[in-house]
């Protein structure tokens, strides 16, 4: 019988061995050393590519992982842990649809792989495919009750659906079987509709020191504990934990703020003037709801999505993926093809996005689009979707990024330092004045502050903009029970607070990210 590290030496497969072990504990420096020495000597090795596609994916050298692993798969066409890889990879690219097909393949060839169940319930949960992801979570903890990730999944879907004292139940049995389980420390402190005590505080810190808990314990941790100091007026404490946790994760990847605003140009560039789109207002049901995360984009979505003629659907990955179809059949990135684009083609991804999300209309006439970043597909989507509604949402600066800051946030490496944070504020700033320059009655900028203040004006604001007649319900959104799936999924469900700053209660602190953002030091 032959075993994925045939034909290697002893030596390289000690290493192989030891790369796979620093990669399942998150640490990818560790994991290229051990592998470099063996990729010279066995580069078609397919369980070298693996580990390779592996680290490159850790990186964020998605395209090159993808890549890397298809090699190996084909090496090993029926490995049901090379499908299992390549489904992770290519859920770390954005691929999601991609995804979900090779780890159903993982589960047909090894149905007994609790971690491939679970992997397809991450990927279910990011298409927004929820009561598929609950069935497959399930199958993943029935076939391994000791399965941590899992387990604390499904307690974030009981969060989603506003059941927060059972899922404050599951994370602390989570907690009390591994101590160092960083999800279920995390969404215990994300839940906020309670304090983390002294003993937690404890707890975490004991937490942090123990061997088993991986890189990816440890930045869950750390936010959680940052959240703890901060209930307990302990500022400085939670930014040094804050720090610490957002330096593990740079050490696996870091952000080229200065690349990113460039290509954002170019962006911009390329849908200026904006190109012949599709004809009519094709799009009309759509309301997208964009900008940075903690701009109050989740409030704005709970209160559209209690009017009787909107469903609230969340973070759906569907702009994108039909973004990354095209780009496939033209065999270019995007936007390299938009300049050979002609209406019936942006007519036909118009047409192609509203097909994948036809479901999100069989109850209700209009849907929410609640994806933050697609703020940077704003002219793709004027092209293809000319019909559709478009809400920036815009909070103070320092709020903003300082929330980011905190927020435990997936992929979203660009929130691991305040000049990398402050850098992509005004790369989306500029961008959403942009387009609401050049599209006033489909591109609506919507002030987070403005809205504590009077919001009954803005609300009607919000409707009459987007062509919906004004209903009551609006305003007490916070009744609304829908499933909400956002860090501020307990905070749309209890009435608007006058003020939600944070920033002044660490004062000086904060100094470096003003200085970040061109703002004036803290002046008490």
């Amino acid at each position: 019988m032959t075993t994925r590290l045939d034909g290697l030496t002893v030596t390289a497969a000690q290493h192989v061995v030891a790369a796979g072990q620093a990669l399942d504990a998150g640490r990818v420096d560790q994991a290229s050393h051990y592998l470099s020495s063996v990729t010279a000597i066995f580069p078609d090795h397919p369980e070298v590519l693996r580990m390779l596609a592996g680290i490159q994916g850790m990186r964020g050298e998605h395209r090159e992982s993808v890549r890397t692993m298809r090699r190996a798969l084909a090496l090993r066409p029926d490995d049901a842990g090379y499908h299992n890889t390549l489904g992770t990879l290519l859920g770390q690219s954005g691929e999601y649809d991609a995804a979900i097909s090779a780890l159903q393949r993982t589960c047909e060839l090894q149905p007994d792989m609790a971690m491939a169940w679970y992997n397809l319930g991450v990927m279910l949960v990011r298409s927004v495919r929820n009561e598929e992801a609950l069935r497959v979570l399930q199958r993943a903890v029935a076939l391994a009750p000791d399965h941590m990730q899992a387990r604390a999944l499904l307690a974030d879907m009981l969060r989603m659906r506003g059941e927060t004292e059972q899922a404050a139940a599951e994370y602390r049995r989570v907690i009390a079987e591994q101590s160092w389980a960083g999800m279920a420390w995390w969404g215990l402190a994300d839940l906020r509709t309670t304090r983390l005590d002294e003993k937690d505080i404890q707890q975490m810190q004991q937490a942090l020191r123990q061997p088993a808990a991986s890189d990816d314990d440890l930045m869950a941790i750390g936010f959680a504990l940052a959240k703890a100091y901060d209930d307990t007026g302990l500022y400085a404490e939670s930014l040094a934990a804050l720090a610490t946790a957002n330096e593990i994760a740079r050490r696996r990847r870091t952000w080229d703020r200065k690349g990113y605003s460039t290509a954002i140009s170019s962006l911009n560039a390329v849908f200026t003037p904006p190109p012949a789109g599709a004809p009519g207002e094709l799009g009309e049901e759509v309301i997208f709801i964009v900008g940075l995360p903690r701009s109050g984009s989740t409030l704005v979505e709970q209160i559209l999505a209690s009017h009787s003629l909107v469903n609230g659907v969340g973070e759906l990955p569907d702009l994108p993926q039909v973004l990354a179809e095209e780009s496939r059949r033209c065999g270019q990135p995007f936007p390299r093809w938009v300049n050979a684009m002609q209406p019936a083609d942006w007519e036909r991804l118009g047409r192609r996005y509203l097909e994948r999300t036809t479901h999100w209309r069989s109850s209700k006439p209009r849907f929410t689009d609640k994806l933050p970043g697609n703020w940077i597909y704003l002219g793709a989507i004027r092209a293809m979707l000319p019909g559709a509604r478009i809400i920036g949402c815009r909070r103070d600066p320092l709020e903003t990024c300082f929330s980011c800051y905190r927020q435990r946030l997936d992929n979203n490496e660009y929130t691991r330092s305040f000049d990398d944070l402050a850098s992509f504020w005004r790369d989306c700033d500029r961008s959403l004045q942009h387009w609401q320059t050049l599209h006033p009655a489909h591109v609506l900028l919507h002030d987070y502050e403005a809205m504590l203040a009077d919001p009954a004006t803005r609300i009607r604001q919000l409707l009459e903009f987007c062509d919906l007649p004004f209903e009551e319900a609006c305003l007490r959104f916070h009744e609304n029970t829908r499933e909400v799936r956002s860090p501020s999924a307990t905070q749309v469900r209890q009435p608007l607070m006058s003020n939600t700053a944070r920033a002044p209660r660490y004062g000086a602190l904060l100094d470096p990210l003003r200085a970040a953002l061109g703002l004036p030091e803290w002046n008490k």
